[in-house]
């Protein structure tokens, strides 16, 4: 059978060999971003108008289906690699589009600069830059990302040639357990999920802790508002968490393991379970993995959609086939987790870290980052961001250059007004911290959290008070109603901030907001009813003129609480051309044709139809 080091090298010559015999380095290979973003965009139309067009010419290419390379700004996006030649990246990729660029790229030999991005290479090429150029990557490290938009999600010889499950050789053949921990304590990696605890301080908890049996269990129950991290990170690369788990598993003395995903990301879930029966049957997963005596077998179990069952005893219930709601701790999951036995619980994104710590070592891992926070993160940038995406930068990257740098600041040349990170438990952070650097003090200190990665950027012409009217009513929607401070504290403070919105504050209520918030945050049982009130206290803080305004005034700022909305057309601007009144839903609208036109507040709904399709800007919001 040969050690477990031969055997690697056995697998992965293998896989060298197969990939060899395909002839792939002498053909043209075509990757299209198949990851949900891409074919959210249309990217299954673009491929098949691809496999299309190469029939027609008779052109013989290798087409691959990778997963998001972060780029969702751009899906759909199909590269091109020519033997000899960097891989060409375009951008937005209609059907049409991909039948212009097969005649110029591969029928003749044009690139087509004006549609290509870039080169996805450290070259440029045929006056096309190189992607470290691009702003949206300059600024990016990627080693979670690594395999994202490279491989095939699910032909596992593909992970395997860029060195993958070495780490797991590397650690049966030649670390104790008690080294693999030590390792991961000393890289200075803490969790990923949100709450930032030391993950080797985890795993040395859960491996000291005594009983005949130990679980590892990776939260994939990815439930926040605008984010989408984990999802992206397994689509594109899934065997890397099965590694992590493995890595994870032996360091503890585990045998069995838990992924508990969310039912909602049924493309990640295929190639999970694609990923673990090639694992397996690579000898990776399994009864005694390369001939070591360590045994692992992962299972998957699928949520309902529940956002508290995130939270670590209340998703560990779930498992075990009750309802998923929170448990006070001690004893902690390391201690006495599913079904009663010490259990290791870690994020998907934390879990991807792990081969690299093991591969590279801890002083690589942490030579970048703060002194506190170690590493790399992954954020998903979404909102009224020019450039949307999957974002790994270091910790400790300003916020400014991750939204402006990196996100190309905001649509439509509209002023930045706030992000807010964490997710619905993280804080809104104005203008004035742009300059904080992201890492898990200084956005705690700011009133936020890094939470899972989730940053929702916002303009100008977005109410404050609504935003936390927004963010509460998901939490406070999602929460399991065991405590009363979570069930009835949120409660009360949804009713509030909903009077303020619908023009009905009063005086006081921004100092009830600070009481009940107080209450929430210090008595909840778990994260969700503790971190709730964040995007509140936050608004609070660093837009009280927002609240003051709705509260005394009747007034909203931003033009967005339509209680507080008036819509009135100007008479000096109006043509009489009925464009707003053959629009508007209500029948709200009076007039003539060329006479000046009015609008009944009874009956307006306050749609704002009116004010966009009014070429002459006579109607306005007041």
């Amino acid at each position: 059978m040969g050690t477990i080091a031969e055997q690697y090298a056995a697998i992965q010559e293998g896989a060298q060999r197969r990939i060899a015999a395909a002839g792939l380095e002498d053909k043209i290979q075509i990757l299209v971003g198949l990851g949900t973003c891409g074919i959210a965009a249309g990217g299954r139309a673009t491929l098949q108008a691809l496999e299309d067009k190469l029939e027609e010419t008779g052109i013989e290419a290798e087409v691959i289906q990778v997963g998001c390379i972060g780029m969702c700004f751009n899906e759909p996006l199909v590269d091109i690699t020519k033997p000899g030649r960097p891989r060409v990246s375009y951008g937005s990729v209609t059907p049409e589009r991909v039948r212009e660029i097969v005649d110029s790229y591969l029928v003749g030999d044009d690139p087509r600069p004006d549609l290509a991005i870039a080169t996805i290479d450290d070259e440029s090429f045929a006056g096309i830059p190189s992607w470290n150029e691009m702003p949206f990557y300059r600024s990016q490290t990627r080693r979670v990302l690594r395999n994202c938009g490279f491989v095939d999600p699910e032909k596992i010889d593909d992970y395997i040639v860029r060195g993958g499950y070495h780490a797991l050789a590397k650690a049966l053949d030649g670390m104790s357990p008690e080294e693999v921990i030590e390792e991961v304590k000393a890289s200075g990696l803490r969790g990923r999920g949100g709450a930032g605890f030391p993950t080797g301080l985890k795993w040395d908890f859960t491996y000291k802790a005594t009983g005949d049996q130990k679980y590892v269990v990776c939260n994939f129950d990815e439930g926040d508002p605008g984010a989408f991290m984990n999802r992206s990170e397994v689509e594109g690369d899934p065997h890397r968490l099965l590694e992590g788990l493995a890595i994870a598993a032996y360091a503890i003395g585990a045998d069995k393991g838990y992924i508990y995903v969310r039912a909602e990301y049924p493309l990640a879930i295929q190639r999970l379970r694609k990923a673990i029966a090639q694992a397996s049957e690579a000898g990776f997963l399994g009864h005694e993995i390369l001939g070591s005596g360590f045994s692992f077998e992962i299972v998957l179990k699928e949520g309902a959609g529940a956002f508290v069952c995130g939270e670590e005893t209340a998703l560990m219930r779930s498992i075990e086939g009750r309802r998923g709601m929170p448990r006070p701790r001690p004893p902690f999951p390391a201690q006495s987790g599913l079904w009663g036995k010490p259990t290791l619980l870690n994020n998907v994104g934390t879990m991807f870290n792990i081969a690299n710590i093991i591969e590279n070592g801890a002083a690589w891992f942490a030579q970048i980052g703060t002194e506190k926070s170690k590493g790399t993160k992954v954020f998903s940038l979404v909102g009224q961001v020019a450039h949307s995406g999957l974002v790994e930068v270091p910790f400790g990257t300003l916020l400014r250059e991750i939204i402006f740098g990196i996100g190309g600041g905001i649509k439509d040349g509209k002023a930045f007004k706030a992000a807010q990170t964490g997710g619905p438990s993280g804080g809104c952070l104005p203008a004035s911290q742009l300059d904080l650097p992201v890492d898990y003090e200084t956005l705690a200190q700011a009133g936020s959290i890094v939470g899972s990665g989730g940053m929702v950027v916002v303009n100008e012409e977005t109410c404050m008070v609504d935003i936390a009217r927004f963010f509460l009513e998901f939490t406070q929607s999602e929460s399991c109603g065991k405590c009363v401070p979570c069930r009835l504290g949120t409660k009360r403070m949804l009713e509030t901030l909903e009077r303020i919105t619908q023009g009905r504050g009063r005086e006081g209520d921004v100092e009830l907001l600070l009481e009940l918030a107080d209450t929430v945050q210090g008595a909840s049982m778990c994260g969700l009813g503790q971190t709730s009130p964040n995007p509140v206290l936050t608004t609070i803080r660093y837009f009280r003129d927002e609240y003051d305004a709705h509260i005394r005034e009747g007034r909203c700022p931003a033009g967005v609480c339509k209680a507080m909305i008036t819509y009135r057309i100007l008479a000096d601007k109006c043509t009489g051309c009925t464009l707003c009144a053959r629009n508007c839903p209500a029948d709200a609208i009076t007039g003539k044709r060329r006479e000046v036109h009015v609008i009944d507040p009874e009956l307006c709904t306050r749609c704002d139809t009116c004010r966009q399709v009014c070429r002459f800007d006579a109607v306005v919001a007041e």
